[in-house]
């Protein structure tokens, strides 16, 4: 039985037991999909990110303790750390590739590490009985991106105040629902929840700043923001939009390296 190394990290921290927990695993060649779901399952982190190198770029992959998902922030970040840090990456730029999100790049400046994504694009929503009964306060604005919902609240003690019934969230055919306001000492803040895909509350979620940054910077007319998201254990996010593309920057901390067995 040959060991498979696996590395848990935070993401979108400064320090270790904050922001958002993946693990990352390396791989020589990709392994089953029920495989995969399995390791991410045992694992129980909001992500597991699994990359297999192909000539001068990362082919990566995300999954839940439940399902794989077109696109992870953190996760990407994570393993960008873990091959900047461990696994002998030389320069300071990493090309992902994502079948189902394209070209991802990740570049490091210092203890900073910056993701470029595809910017999301949102259009407006009706408010639904079925969206409203997610929450115990009523937003004043909802849109709808490629994946999720957005819904903007009037203030930052909104988002702090607001109790979700996770058991409505999992019937909305989205990925999950993002909950925003403008923030007090920030640009804005946010949460993040998706029940149907395993995550009731995400801690820090990258890529749901495609679709916050847009957003954000249409709203506030700058195109450099700070951001908080307002978990239990938040994170912090520098965000740019660049039209098309975001960059979205933080740091991590590694907190375990091991090996696993399977099969």
């Amino acid at each position: 039985m040959i060991p498979q190394k696996i590395y848990h990290i935070d993401a979108f921290a400064n320090k270790v037991f904050s922001g958002n927990p993946a693990a990352v695993c390396p791989l020589d060649q990709w392994l089953d999909d029920a495989i995969l779901q399995s390791i991410a399952m045992e694992n129980n982190l909001p992500e597991t990110a699994f990359y297999v190198k192909q000539d001068n770029r990362f082919e990566i992959r995300w999954f839940t303790p439940k399902v794989e998902v077109d696109l992870c922030g953190h996760a990407t970040l994570a393993a960008a750390f873990v091959l900047f840090n461990y696994e002998n990456h030389e320069t300071d730029t990493i090309q992902f590739y994502s079948p189902r999100s394209g070209t991802l790049i990740v570049t490091k400046q210092e203890r900073l590490l910056t993701l470029n994504f595809p910017a999301d694009t949102i259009e407006d929503t009706t408010l639904t009985n079925e969206i409203n009964n997610c929450f115990n306060i009523k937003p004043k604005k909802i849109f709808k991106g490629k994946t999720d919902y957005l819904l903007v609240f009037e203030n930052e003690e909104q988002i702090k105040m607001l109790k979700p019934l996770f058991g409505e969230i999992s019937k909305l055919k989205v990925r999950g629902v993002i909950v925003t306001a403008k923030g007090n000492q920030t640009d804005f803040v946010s949460r993040f929840f998706a029940p149907q895909s395993g995550i009731d509350e995400d801690p820090v979620t990258g890529s749901a700043h495609t679709t916050l940054t847009p957003y954000w910077s249409k709203q506030l007319g700058k195109t450099e923001l700070t951001a908080i998201q307002l978990s239990n254990r938040k994170g912090r996010l520098e965000c740019r939009y660049l039209g098309n593309r975001v960059e979205i920057s933080g740091q991590c901390r590694p907190y375990l390296i091991g090996e696993i067995y399977f099969g």
